[in-house]
């Protein structure tokens, strides 16, 4: 798949900090070899992170942007840890960043997304099949990272914007509500025909189940 803007390697982090030592975990269990469009998962997982801070996204949601595939996701089948080592996670990104992170591995999304934005919604858990209501923060967090890595990939892979675009767009609505005032406006820009998003960043150009590759 041919990116549709430049691809960027993994962006420099100070040593030490949560992001470095997720990255290096992230390294370890192989996102850097994983192919995905644009590069490589971890090359990836690092834009998504870098999308949700151009948005003010707090750290912890970085964080999650960062490492959000790591228990694999409904769109994203190979999982980088299994479930029974999630405080492998848990040390590397802090508490609330995993859970927001299993959160979102968790998601049934036939059943979430037509649903999400709805007062009262239940969120279906495809790990153990089982609903709750979850609180609006939640609910927050998970529309606003789907939105970024959403958006990364239609950014970069011509060919899931041309077959997703359309789709994605209307998730985007559906989802807009809990989205903050920056992901509505990246999202908002997201039209029918193949014409580029913009990049995390501010670089120039314009800007499933969705059809995620995770």
């Amino acid at each position: 798949m041919e990116p549709t803007t430049p691809v960027e390697p993994v962006a420099p982090v100070h040593p030490g900090t949560r992001v470095d030592q997720a990255t290096r975990l992230l390294r370890d269990l192989g996102a850097d070899a994983l192919a995905h469009p644009g590069g490589t998962l971890l090359a990836h997982l690092d834009r998504v992170r870098r999308r949700l801070a151009d948005w003010g996204a707090r750290p912890a949601l970085q964080l999650a942007g960062l490492c959000h595939a790591s228990y694999g996701t409904d769109g994203f089948a190979p999982a980088l840890l299994p479930l029974g080592e999630r405080d492998r996670l848990r040390a590397a990104i802090g508490p609330e960043a995993e859970a927001l992170v299993h959160f979102y591995a968790s998601c049934d999304r036939r059943a979430v997304y037509p649903v999400l934005a709805l007062p009262n919604s239940p969120f279906t858990d495809r790990f153990t099949g089982l609903s709750r209501l979850p609180a609006l923060q939640e609910k927050r967090d998970f529309a606003e990272l789907t939105a970024a890595n959403e958006l990364d990939i239609i950014c970069v892979d011509a060919a899931f914007r041309a077959r997703h675009g359309a789709q994605l767009r209307a998730l985007f609505t559906r989802f807009a509500p809990l989205l903050s005032p920056a992901a509505r406006a990246d999202c908002a820009t997201v039209p029918a025909a193949d014409v580029h998003p913009r990049p995390p960043g501010g670089a120039t150009g314009l800007p499933a189940h969705g059809g995620e590759a995770e």
